[in-house]
């Protein structure tokens, strides 16, 4: 790979020359490299599933990015060489982490984490026999990572499930047993 500087033929060109060389512009610099061609090899079951988590990422970005507040979310995070739409994969290739569910009475608090935002957290309370007693949206604390649900019941024997969802709607569960 070579960086071409004041080039004045090179300014113009663009695309794949021959069989051999490949000449395009990334970040206002042209670049000039060996052309590149598909790989011979049979692709390993780990290479297979990898494709497959980058596509649904891929899919969840572009469903995302399609927001335009979204859109701007993530352009503002992008640096150099990177736009919004490779901060939205990154954002919906790796799932929102639940650090925590504790209880403050009668008040559920989920200390939810991701590396942008978590877009929401929702609680939902199940009985000992299963039956979902209530269900509704938590909201978010002022520390930015907690998030707070007033239950009217929380049943012994029973559950608290927690949702959390990152923007790109990429979704972790995690459930706590009450006593």
């Amino acid at each position: 790979m070579a960086i071409v500087k004041d080039n004045i033929l090179l300014k113009l060109v663009r695309g794949t020359l021959g069989k051999q060389l490949t000449i395009y512009e990334r970040n206002g610099q042209i670049i000039m490299a060996t052309k590149r061609g598909p790989s011979k090899k049979k692709p390993t079951q780990k290479q297979l599933e990898a494709r497959l988590k980058m596509t649904i990422a891929s899919g969840r970005a572009q469903r995302a990015l399609a927001d335009p507040e979204v859109k701007a979310y993530y352009a503002s995070l992008a640096g150099p060489g990177q736009n919004a739409y490779n901060i939205a994969v990154k954002d919906a290739y790796r799932s929102p982490e639940v650090q925590s569910i504790r209880l403050e009475e009668e008040e559920v608090v989920v200390t939810a984490k991701n590396e942008f935002r978590v877009a929401e957290v929702e609680v939902t309370v199940v009985d000992a026999e299963g039956v979902v007693k209530e269900r509704g949206k938590a909201i978010l604390g002022w520390n930015g990572v907690d998030w707070h649900y007033k239950a009217t019941v929380l049943p012994a024997g029973g559950k608290v499930i927690v949702e959390v969802v990152s923007l790109p709607e990429k979704l972790t569960v995690k459930e706590l047993l009450l006593t």
